[in-house]
């Protein structure tokens, strides 16, 4: 073992760590990964920027800003409104048809995406056939995973996998070169999701039953308007369960003060409470209490505005992760204000404008429509619940969906680059006033950007350090005495295990190289294991650590091992299929 790769597999490991660790945000992590590599000299700063000039990150962006003016225009909300007349009331129907409406959405749109905006018609389905939201929520999520895989566009994986074969001298990835392999691994994946493996996904009680869908979650911060009739009262005296609320402390001239029940209430006191959804809706039409940051709201707008409230999910990746709605100012930049904040587990009171936002925070908020609408398909937050009123006409909306659809036509017809067509229908959207260039701009997953380019560095120096040649022999060298089936399956599950701690596409650059340097000793082709590595990305059902089963974590009331439990076998299923297909293809 040289030093250069003594250092470039020491770095790897340190990257796996703070992935895992989430110590820094990802982009930071890939970027220090970058400075080293310039600064032990084991790569030039042109070739370690060479990856944020590719022509991939340019497809990703476009492909970022279509989605989220697909997502924008209502067309994904008028598909789930569709599927919540399908399946004629039948359990396994309904979820099937809602579930191939998914897989199928996500091989266009992120899979983040296409599970926020169907989860409220996963929620109606759930109704309809009366069972369990857990039942639904968590297939949803994964069909929206096993679809992604289908297309070059589909997911932030196949893209990276694209861009580093060509550096590495291989034609890139063509955009529907896996709708094939997908196709059947999808369906391999929803059959077993809806049949057996369906008995392994948490039954629990029915939507209309499970009062425990309202679990009171929600921290907010309570003021006294004037003449209420809480003033003077003891707390003991107030129905606090009326509203579905608990009351947590009062902080009374910046002190926090227990929640004893002879304590009597006085002007200028808040209450932090905690409540359930409809708990927060009882409040905001108290006369008795005010939600504090409704008084910031009516300051600035009074009542020429008539907002609407929604939820929405901080994603892993958001630029929010680690600072407070003080610090990012939500209130200046997106003319909206958040009500609540609901973060699993946490039932200590705090004033939630100090709370260091996490990954999978739920936000209440309420703002001007068009507003919140805006921050449909935002890297950021995730908008869950339906926007009843459509700030695009159907025209609009459909004039989205069909610049995006012609882009992809003329790239599949070879007649333009997926490159050119995509960002000529991007140039067409903001033309046609359907958005913005601050909207465009604001649907771009900027760290992800960042996290491929640097990553696609850091392939190029396994490749050239002789770290992938090193790695590549061992693996030979185990897997000989079992042969190449072996081998195909190591470096399936080897992808699988990384993009636990790693992002997927972190892990497709990564293993990429090592599996190319190992194909010639395995007497197999380069490319088909490019492939192979590529696709076994998209896997990563084992954890709900995927922005895509974030989304229905809370929602569904899943534990960590529901995930392991469930998605352990639909993992190995999906892994036999790509193992044995695979190699036939190609």
């Amino acid at each position: 073992m040289t030093l250069e790769i003594a250092i470039v597999l020491g770095l790897l490991v340190v990257a796996m760590g703070l992935f895992a660790s989430e110590a820094f945000p990802i982009d930071i992590t890939a970027l220090g990964l970058i400075a080293a590599l310039i600064g032990t000299g084991i790569l030039s700063p042109a070739e370690a920027f060479a990856g944020f000039g590719n022509e991939v990150i340019i497809i990703l962006a476009a492909v970022m800003i279509m989605a989220g003016a697909v997502v924008k225009a209502g067309v994904m909300e008028w598909l789930g409104q569709a599927v919540e007349r399908m399946g004629g009331g039948q359990e396994r129907q309904s979820i099937l048809a809602l579930l191939l409406v998914s897989a199928g959405s996500s091989a266009l749109l992120s899979n983040t995406n296409t599970t926020a905006i169907l989860m409220p018609a996963a929620m109606e389905t759930a109704r309809r056939v009366k069972v369990s939201a857990s039942r639904i929520l968590m297939p949803l999520a994964f069909a929206s995973m096993l679809g992604g895989s289908s297309t070059l566009i589909g997911t932030s994986a196949n893209l990276a996998g694209s861009g580093m074969v060509a550096r590495l001298g291989m034609e890139p990835f063509s955009l529907f070169e896996f709708v094939g392999i997908g196709a059947m691994v999808s369906m391999a994946g929803l059959l077993w999701l809806v049949f057996p493996g369906s008995g392994l996904i948490p039954a629990g009680r029915p939507v209309d039953e499970d009062n425990d869908g309202e679990a009171r979650g929600f921290i907010a911060t309570l003021c006294l308007p004037e003449g209420s009739a809480a003033l003077g009262k003891a707390l003991s005296e107030i129905d606090f369960d009326d509203l579905d609320t608990d009351l947590l402390a009062v902080v009374r001239d910046g002190k926090r003060l227990s929640a004893h029940h002879s304590r009597k209430l006085v002007a200028g006191d808040e209450l932090l409470v905690r409540a359930t959804r409809d708990g927060m809706l009882k409040l905001k039409k108290s006369a008795v209490f005010t939600l504090e940051p409704d008084l910031h709201f009516s300051e600035r707008y009074g009542g020429k505005i008539e907002p609407v409230v929604v939820e929405a999910v901080v994603t892993p990746q958001s630029r929010f992760v680690g600072q407070s709605l003080r610090q990012i100012g939500f209130f200046d930049r997106y003319r909206g204000i958040v009500l609540a904040v609901y973060r699993h587990g946490r039932s200590r009171a705090a004033r939630i404008e100090n709370l260091q936002l996490r990954g999978g925070d739920l936000l209440l908020l309420q703002g001007p429509e068009q507003d919140i609408a805006s921050m449909r398909g935002s890297a950021d937050l995730q908008v869950l619940s339906r926007i009843e009123r459509a700030v695009l006409t159907r025209g609009e909306g459909l004039s989205t969906l069909g610049a995006m659809t012609v882009a992809i036509g003329l790239s599949a017809l070879g007649l333009l680059p997926l490159s050119l067509a995509l960002l000529l229908a991007v140039i067409f959207v903001v033309v046609a006033g359907n958005i913005t260039m601050t909207e465009a701009y604001r649907f771009i997953e900027w760290r992800l950007l960042v996290l491929i380019a640097a990553m696609s560095g850091f392939g190029l120096a396994m490749e050239d350090s002789g770290a992938a040649a090193y790695m590549a022999e061992h693996i030979v060298r185990l897997s000989a005495p079992f042969g190449p089936v072996a081998a195909l399956v190591g470096f399936s599950l080897l992808t699988v295990l990384l993009t636990q701690p790693m992002s997927n596409a972190a892990a497709v650059l990564t293993v990429i190289p090592v599996a190319v340097a190992a194909a010639d000793g395995l007497g197999l082709d380069p490319r088909m294991l490019a492939i192979l590595v590529t696709l076994s990305a998209s896997l990563s059902f084992i954890s709900p650590l995927e922005p895509a089963c974030l989304l229905v974590f809370d929602a569904g009331k899943y534990t960590f091992f529901d995930f392991v439990r469930a998605g352990t076998p639909l993992t190995l299923i999906c892994v036999a299929v790509l193992v044995v297909l695979v190699p036939v293809i190609w």
